[in-house]
């Protein structure tokens, strides 16, 4: 019955073209994506055109622009269109994070053009969620590309929505009403934030507890919700239990049958919706340069 639920379900994802008001809707998948043509936003967006880039955004989960041409102003403005930009912890500033503090700059060179060898580097980012390491994570990230490699590093979405309206009945069954804890101590690369011990006992992770199926909070579907893998705990089980269930969950949320892949080019912005989509990034060559700038856009706590 789940099964035919999704089934139904990614059948309602429209495959083709289509226009709501002045935009035209060009999926790039049949699970997840769509790019959006016939809009610059740089420019301020009317009510009508915001409200139809929304409608979009809960039918494909992710938004692809091509082609953009924006000031840091510009990529703060149209996030908040969706909501209002946060500022993220940082370890770390530079010039233009200190003057605006909603962008976070994801890259692997510094200020003086120079390889960085801490945070993600060009290290791979496995599957997860942005900063759901947070009480309260982001609902959705604006990433804008500024440099990008000439392979590698592609970032790649998958739909939560299907995940769970794929699984079997007995599954879901394994997982109602559980939590787990979503790791504070590592990025996305798996490396140690500073400030933390190396815990490896995943029953001591330190983080909070989030469920593992949460409602969204706008189009009232529920979706898978797992963080990330590494670290993660389940609240009430053994730890071998946990793993074991954590493993059959991630096996499952990762098939690529869920999945769509995205090639940077410059001046693309990538806008997802954390409370149903996961995403990961590629490795790259560390000879080549990726400046990519974030924007996230305050959500609430997952329900």
């Amino acid at each position: 019955m789940q099964t035919q639920v999704a089934s139904d379900i990614q059948a309602a994802i429209p495959h083709t073209p289509y226009k709501i008001g002045d935009i035209t809707v060009v999926p790039t998948s049949p699970v997840i994506g769509a790019e959006i043509r016939g809009v610059d936003i740089s420019h301020d967006l009317s009510a009508e055109t915001a409200f139809a880039i929304t409608q979009a955004w809960h039918t494909h989960l992710v938004l692809l622009f091509r082609g953009q041409d924006l000031t840091p102003e510009q990529h703060i403005a149209f996030s908040a269109y969706f909501g209002t930009p946060q500022s993220p912890n940082r370890t770390s500033f530079t010039p233009m994070t200190e003057k605006y503090p909603e962008i976070i700059e994801v890259m692997n060179v510094d200020m003086d053009k120079k390889r960085i060898d801490h945070s993600l580097s060009n290290a791979e980012a496995f599957w997860h969620t942005d900063m759901s390491y947070k009480p309260i994570p982001p609902l959705g990230s604006a990433l804008y590309s500024r440099e990008v490699p000439p392979s590698g590093g592609n970032t790649c979405v998958s739909n939560m929505y299907l995940a769970y309206d794929d699984m079997p009945e007995v599954f879901l069954a394994e997982i109602a009403g559980k939590t787990a804890v979503h790791d504070a101590s590592r990025n996305s690369a798996g490396r140690l934030r500073p400030g933390f011990e190396d815990e490896q006992d995943p029953s001591k992770t330190p983080g909070p507890h989030h469920p593992l199926v949460r409602t969204h909070s706008e189009t009232g579907r529920k979706a898978l919700f797992l963080g990330r893998r590494p670290y993660s705990y389940i609240s009430g089980l053994s730890v071998e239990d946990s793993e074991d269930l954590l493993d059959r969950l991630w096996a499952h949320a990762t098939q690529d049958k869920y999945a769509w892949c995205h090639q940077w080019d410059v001046g693309d912005l990538l806008l997802w919706d954390n409370r149903c989509a996961m995403h990961r990034r590629d490795p790259f060559d560390i000879k080549h340069r990726r400046v990519m700038h974030r924007t996230q856009i305050a959500g609430n706590r997952p329900y």
